[in-house]
């Protein structure tokens, strides 16, 4: 069975990149009818907080993004990785290193003017474990290494990439454990990923430098081969780093914004991946059908808030209007005789974002708007072609039924020179705004009696 997995550290909010991992992990995953997990890394003491962590879970089930065990933290697993640094202190595979820090400042200065990689030449590696024991018998403090095979080349095939080949002479003895109670990423990954059965790993290239060490690690505890993934960079609109002004804002900003999960997902899927068609919507369940990672670019993704801006405003438009206003209702006010549901109506077709409502709506509460004289005047209009184009309209408001009030507005403005010239100074005097909803729906929500105490101030500004 195919087993997938996302290892977050909760040393802070959950971002876009990690979210991206997360979803093409789940994707693979499921449409292979397979499982996803989810690991949290957490041995980092000083940085993890459980608030992250829940601030992760909350996210992932937010989107959508399930996952199918109880989520092991590392924190909690310390027993089992000094077993295995046992064993391999026991075996040869891994040894204590006394190196100092001035030592090894020493040897990468000297390294790096021979222009080789400055990477730990081993030392200690043939001390032996007896000997080892009994130096720290005497109070010195070793960190643990393992014993990497000489100038041998490590190679696997990236789905993404395709083969890749590394020379351990470009490894070197990495460390693995600060001590027998303190494993290291590289260690705990490739046990972790072993014990929860693991079988592909999909993730970002910033991880490639420890893939051929994982894999030197998987052999020598015996565990199986793990097959990669690297997924490229996420890049802003220049092509360089994404920048936190651009997107690297955390997913729950984007979630409180009002960007909908489901414009989220679909977005997000687009980073890197193409299903090489022209459809751009799709649900999660199409996803999982269509996803590939043979469809995954090695180039770098462009993050475009601008198309995520479109992505959302098509699932607001699509969205049942009930559903819409319910999580429209936290960015509106109250106020007796209003139906907010109308005004969710009415703006939705401008709405980016659910949070955009906020602002957009002010207009339908209170008595008064308030605008500069200029903004009544349809193009070259006079003020005195704005005043007889209130006045009309005004006449008509106080003689008509608010029934059909859009058809009575145009047969009205049909009269005017112009219908841009009657709608225009209407509007503007109900709404106070240069773009807003039409007269017709402004009318209905804020009623008669309102309408016509904005449309007189309109008259005796102008």
């Amino acid at each position: 069975m195919i087993r997938t997995r996302f290892a977050p550290s909760p040393t802070g909010a959950l971002h876009i990149g990690g979210l991206r991992t997360a979803l093409f992990s789940y994707l693979f995953a499921k449409q292979n009818n397979g499982e996803f997990f989810l690991r949290i890394e957490d041995t980092d003491k000083a940085r993890s907080k459980k608030e992250w962590e829940a601030v992760i879970f909350e996210n992932l089930k937010e989107l959508n993004i399930s996952w199918d065990n109880e989520a092991p933290r590392q924190s909690e697993r310390g027993e089992i990785y000094k077993k295995y640094l046992q064993k391999m202190l026991e075996e040869g595979t891994a040894y204590y290193c006394f190196c100092t820090k001035e030592e090894l400042d020493e040897e990468r200065d000297r390294l790096m003017k021979e222009e080789r990689a400055p990477i730990h030449q081993g030392k200690y590696r043939d001390f032996g474990l007896k000997n080892a024991l009994k130096k720290i018998e005497e109070g010195n403090h070793p960190v643990i290494r393992f014993k990497c095979p000489l100038n041998r080349d490590v190679c696997f095939n990236d789905l993404i990439r395709g083969e890749i080949k590394i020379n351990t002479s470009d490894v070197g003895d990495f460390i693995i454990a600060k001590d027998l109670d303190n494993p290291l990423y590289n260690l705990t990954c490739a046990i972790d990923d072993a014990e929860m059965g693991i079988t592909h790993v999909i993730r970002g290239e910033e991880h490639i430098p420890n893939t051929p060490k994982q894999i030197l690690l998987e052999e020598a505890l015996g565990f199986n081969n793990i097959i990669f993934a690297h997924l490229s960079l996420i890049l802003g609109k220049d092509k360089k780093k994404l920048s936190k002004r651009e997107g690297s804002t955390a997913v729950s900003i984007y979630l409180e914004e009002g960007y909908l999960p489901e414009a989220i997902i679909n977005f997000i899927a687009f980073l890197g991946w193409n299903p090489g068609t022209e459809k751009e919507i799709y649900s999660m369940e199409e996803l999982i059908k269509d996803f590939s990672i043979k469809k995954i670019s090695k180039s770098g993704s462009i993050f475009n808030i601008d198309k995520l801006d479109w992505l959302n405003g098509i699932y607001i438009r699509n969205m049942d209007l009930d559903k819409l206003t319910l999580r429209c209702l936290p960015f509106l006010k109250e106020e007796e005789g209003i139906d907010n549901k109308k005004i969710v109506l009415a703006l939705k077709d401008r709405l980016k974002k659910i949070k955009d409502i906020k602002e957009l709506s002010n207009y339908f509460y209170g008595e008064e708007v308030f605008y500069e004289k200029e903004l009544l005047r349809w193009k070259d209009m006079s003020d005195e072609e704005v005043k007889k184009s209130l006045l009309q309209a005004k006449t008509l408001i106080e003689n008509i039924e608010f029934n059909n009030l859009q058809e009575e507005l145009i047969k009205e403005a049909k009269k005017s020179p112009s219908i841009g010239g009657f709608m225009w100074p209407l509007r503007v005097a109900l709404s106070g705004q240069k773009a807003s909803a039409g007269p017709a729906e402004i009318m209905d929500i804020i009623g008669k009696e309102k309408s016509l105490k904005r449309i007189n101030k309109a008259i005796n500004i102008i």
